[in-house]
């Protein structure tokens, strides 16, 4: 589904991405991490054409995308939530997923319509009920609580109809309860979807719990992949990045 060849990236002689090949196969359930600096959030902004890689392919399926616009990015089938989420405060949230479904159909003078199309509506209210916000389709976006805020992001993204769906750091800045709120949904999302997902997250208990794969990156370069145990007990990870409480297994 999604393939990355050679990657790399420099940014004033300081090397972000150095030859990073990493496969995700359709369908499949990943994290990526690794220490702060390691690149993962340069590795999604040249997925999703917010930066121009210098060298290295990016296939999708049999395309090199690497290099597009992020919108001609977007209509390939790659969709993006952030970690600080992108809404519109002074939209509804029914509004703000109407307005991205629209925007997606290429339906740009009916954006922000006052009327729903007829096409728009029961999409719009799939991927609310999707990731749990039917209940507040009437709130307006910039009175959201953070966690139902990130989930909004999650839905603009959905309602581009992404075949690969990328999500930095989905949990961030929530308490632990709210975290494995918004993980379950994801994973729900993601089972329903069928979807190739991959998300950077620094919480390792729910990276070993959920993710199918784990790739580590380290200083722009993959340091190690595999199953959620392989990744574990790798003496490099461990050293780098875990520490000792993960190698003795009581994440």
């Amino acid at each position: 589904m999604l393939a990355i060849e050679n990657l790399r990236k420099s940014f004033g002689g300081v090397s972000a991405m150095n030859g990073v090949t990493l496969e995700f196969a359709q369908g499949s359930l990943t994290a990526v991490i690794g220490p702060n600096g390691a690149g993962k959030t340069t590795f999604f902004n040249l997925i999703t054409g917010a930066f121009r890689p210098d060298a290295g392919r990016i296939l999708l399926g049999d395309e090199d995308i690497a290099g597009l616009s992020a919108p001609d990015i977007v209509r390939r089938g790659i969709g993006r939530a952030f970690q600080i989420a992108n809404i519109f405060p002074s939209l509804t949230v029914r509004e703000a997923i109407l307005g991205a479904v629209n925007a997606h159909r290429n339906w740009y003078a009916k954006v922000l319509h006052r009327f729903p199309l007829a096409g728009a509506k029961e999409p719009a209210e799939e991927v609310m009920e999707l990731v749990k916000l039917g209940g507040r389709a009437g709130v307006q976006c910039g009175n959201l609580s953070h966690g139902d805020q990130k989930l909004l992001d999650i839905a603009l993204a959905l309602a581009l109809e992404p075949r690969v769906l990328l999500l930095d750091e989905p949990t961030a800045g929530m308490g632990p309860e709210e975290r494995w709120q918004m993980i379950e949904t994801v994973h729900g999302l993601w089972e329903r979807k069928k979807m190739t997902l991959i998300f950077i997250e620094h919480d390792m208990d729910i990276v070993f719990r959920y993710a199918q794969t784990v790739r580590v990156l380290s200083y722009g370069t993959v340091l190690a992949q595999g199953s959620p145990e392989e990744v574990r007990r790798d003496p490099k990870v461990i050293e780098a990045y875990l520490g000792t409480r993960f190698e003795e297994g009581r994440a």
